[in-house]
């Protein structure tokens, strides 16, 4: 082992005295409080965005064959969907996608709060089992092979545009979507969408595409994406 000591890469903090840095300090946590009711303000917007039927049936498959979105809620009132980017003729997912589901955590803080999360890729299943055991993840994973899940909610696009009408308006503006799409390739990007389940019936609220997914990973960061928010009210897990 080489125990001299490396320069760190790039400028260091100035030098300062305690009361110098403490000066320093306040003044930060003004702005970052500043920053934490301005993100308190927009959960709240997203909780009062409209939501959408989501009339299609859509098939997926998964650990017990096929399935619907419906059961995907796992008997909950929320849903939130990751979308994994593993196109059908990858061998292995995304990197930035398998760090995302790393730094997860446990879902029973969703759960414990009527949430349910789950994994989509464009891969068939019998391509996600080996990839999703080898990465030692638990979370629920289904495929959406020749389903227009991931194309009617901004998640892949082809290259003739967007399934649905709304993606269009959260169109990709990153030059790589852009060229492949260009080239006459499907495309994918990272995305997360939200679903509210009433009864039998499944509504849309909310996506997030890319940079919109920066600072997600915590329970607390994924349920202010919700139509139902943290719901902190709903008792902790035990267990």
């Amino acid at each position: 082992m080489n125990d001299t000591p490396t320069q760190p890469p790039g400028p260091l903090p100035a030098t300062a005295t305690p009361a110098e840095w403490l000066s320093a300090r306040t003044a930060l946590l003004a702005e970052e409080k500043a920053l934490t009711r301005a993100l308190d303000a927009l959960a709240a917007r997203r909780r009062a965005l409209p939501m959408v039927a989501v009339e299609k049936e859509y098939v997926l498959t998964g650990p017990d064959g096929d399935t619907g979105l419906l059961e995907l809620f796992e008997g909950r009132d929320q849903l939130i969907v990751y979308h994994f980017m593993f196109a059908p003729e990858w061998e292995t997912g995304c990197a930035r996608c398998a760090a995302f589901l790393d730094q997860l955590g446990d879902l029973r803080h969703l759960r414990a709060r009527g949430t349910a999360f789950a994994a989509v890729s464009r891969a068939p299943y019998r391509r996600i089992l080996p990839f999703k055991a080898a990465g030692g993840w638990t979370v629920p994973w289904y495929s959406a092979h020749g389903s227009d899940f991931p194309y009617d909610f901004g998640a892949s696009l082809a290259p003739s545009g967007p399934a649905a009408p709304f993606p269009a308006a959260l169109a990709p503006t990153d030059p790589g979507l852009s060229a492949a799409l260009a080239a006459g390739e499907h495309a994918d990007r990272p995305a997360i969408n939200c679903f509210l389940r009433v009864g039998e019936q499944v509504f849309h609220t909310y996506s997030a595409y890319a940079r919109g997914l920066d600072r997600l990973g915590s329970a607390s960061t994924l349920l202010d994406l919700t139509a139902l928010g943290r719901r902190d009210h709903l008792a902790r897990p035990t267990s």
